[in-house]
């Protein structure tokens, strides 16, 4: 009976052992978030957001680049919430380009709608 005790005893401190390393170990990079955020900058570059939103866009790149030294460092959680509030940031900073390209084309035709207007009455 005291062999069995001992073998019970040694294979569940094998098992908690395991347990606190499975839970104490970095887990995975998050590649997945990694890809998404740069894909998000990358259409933000390409909205046009360096010149309509250009604080949000660093912003967003600084949190991909800040987040990359923590996969660096195996803080992958922490790598990950910076990585989505990246790919958030940057989504935003296209979107926001987006509607200010849209302003702009609007203003830039009723312009042209009141400019018409005006050489109309003076043709009459």
């Amino acid at each position: 009976m005291n062999k069995r005790m001992s073998m019970l005893y040694t294979a569940g401190v094998a098992g908690i052992a395991l347990t606190i390393g499975g839970c104490a170990s970095p887990g995975e990079p998050p590649e997945a978030d990694l890809q998404s955020a740069e894909s998000s900058l990358q259409q933000a570059v390409a909205a046009d957001a360096r010149e309509f939103e250009p604080v949000l866009l660093n912003d967003a790149q600084n949190k991909v680049a800040d987040a990359k030294n923590l996969i660096e460092k195996e803080k992958y959680t922490e790598a990950e919430r910076l990585l989505k509030q990246a790919s958030v940031d940057a989504q935003l900073a296209g979107a926001r380009a987006e509607t200010a390209k849209a302003k702009r084309a609007v203003e830039e035709i009723n312009g042209n709608i009141e400019a018409l207007r005006k050489r109309m009455n003076q043709d009459q």
